[in-house]
């Protein structure tokens, strides 16, 4: 069974990719990955080649196993860290660029990476990954990385390639729906300092006149896209960044994903001073960027995180991933959750030098995770405090 490379998404329909069982994240529809490419922000010039992966049946169109998977020349974007990694390369005269990446550019959310259909050849993921490793011993690339990856297809992974493929872990803040039937239902589950404190932030962003729109991409012209991306983008020069994405892109996923793109905007005297840009999952909602026109007293809390979990309780979503990092999120109730990676290093002395310090780091981690827990603001009863 062939495997091709799809050096652009559109070398395959957007009813062939989505018949895979994505999990039901967005971020892995073929709309997604489209506006990505039509939109520059994932390609040569951003360091972002496409090189997704796809075994397909015979002459037929059925795709088997699928990998979104990227010829990166950098390391910007992936948020996983492994700046330290390239330096070492570069110490001992070798290339770490450029090196292939399966991640969904510039999106630090968990998901499949090895995608099949709903009825699965168990044979495919070992095929699939056999082929990318030997993609990456053709051009003589220094590594294939797999960022966040979920628990399936991580233990795909560690089935296919044994010690092969190092596993890395991370610490994010994500938050869990335990049943709560409002808002007010949430905030009971607090210790009463938290939730004094909790409930003196929101008090705050409304005694200073702030109101808020629920909107979906269907609801975005493209001057409004304009005006909430300003926003975002703002914020990234406040912090002395550039911002990897564009209002363009954010237009054409509006358009191509209409219910799965939110937006809260805040709006102070009837004009919009603020905006937090969401993606809606079959079970969870994933913050992605924010920014805001002036300086508002607890604005970025209410706007990122009580606003965020107030959707998921209103609408069902059990899991709300907030973006990376991030102490601050605990008090907002936020809880400590290991994040994974598995990483492959062609050469063999580098491979075997990584391990111990991926030993290592993982201890540092568990520790940093299990410090984190106990400032939970949750109550000894309560579901999240365990």
């Amino acid at each position: 069974m062939p495997v091709r490379i799809l050096h652009s998404i559109h070398d395959v329909t957007a009813s062939d990719w989505n018949a895979l069982d994505l999990r039901g994240q967005p971020f892995l529809r073929h709309e997604f990955l489209a506006a990505l490419e039509d939109s520059s922000s994932a390609c040569a010039e951003t360091g972002w080649v496409p090189y997704h992966l796809a075994m397909i049946e015979g002459s037929s169109s059925t795709i088997q196993a699928a990998m979104p998977l990227y010829l990166k020349s950098h390391s910007f974007g992936e948020f996983v860290f492994d700046f330290s990694w390239a330096e070492a390369f570069a110490n001992a005269g070798l290339d770490y660029y450029p090196k292939l990446v399966s991640a969904i550019p510039f999106t630090p959310a968990t998901g499949p990476r090895i995608l099949q259909p709903a009825q699965a050849n168990e044979a495919s993921p070992t095929l699939l990954l056999k082929s990318a490793l030997e993609l990456l011993q053709h051009h003589n690339l220094s590594s294939m990385h797999v960022l966040y990856v979920d628990e399936v297809s991580r233990n795909q992974l560690i089935a296919s390639g044994r010690e092969d493929w190092l596993p890395r872990t991370s610490c994010d803040f994500h938050w869990y729906n335990r049943g709560y039937q409002s808002m007010d239902n949430f905030l009971e589950s607090f210790r009463a300092d938290k939730r004094k404190k909790a409930k003196r932030e929101r008090r705050r962003v409304v005694e200073q006149g702030i109101v808020f729109k629920t909107l979906h991409g269907g609801d975005l012209t493209r001057e409004l896209c304009e005006i909430i991306f300003a926003f975002s983008e703002h914020t990234f020069h406040e912090h002395g960044h550039e911002h990897y994405l564009s209002a363009d892109f954010f237009y054409r996923v509006a358009q191509a994903l209409p219910s799965q793109l939110m937006i809260k905007l805040a709006e102070y005297q009837g004009h919009a001073v603020a905006a937090a840009i969401f993606f809606v999952g079959q079970d969870t909602l994933f913050g992605r960027y924010w920014g805001a026109a002036g300086n508002f007293d607890s604005l970025h809390f209410e706007t990122c995180y009580y606003q965020g979990i107030e959707y998921c309780i209103e609408n069902g979503l059990q899991k709300f991933e907030p973006g990376t990092q991030g102490e601050h999120k605990i008090a907002r109730g936020f809880e400590p959750t290991l994040t994974h990676s598995a990483h492959y290093i062609h050469d063999e002395r580098f491979r075997s030098a990584l391990r111990p310090y991926l030993q290592r780091e993982r201890r540092a981690v568990d520790k940093y995770a299990e410090a984190m827990r106990e400032h939970v603001p949750f109550h000894r009863n309560s579901p999240g405090s365990n």
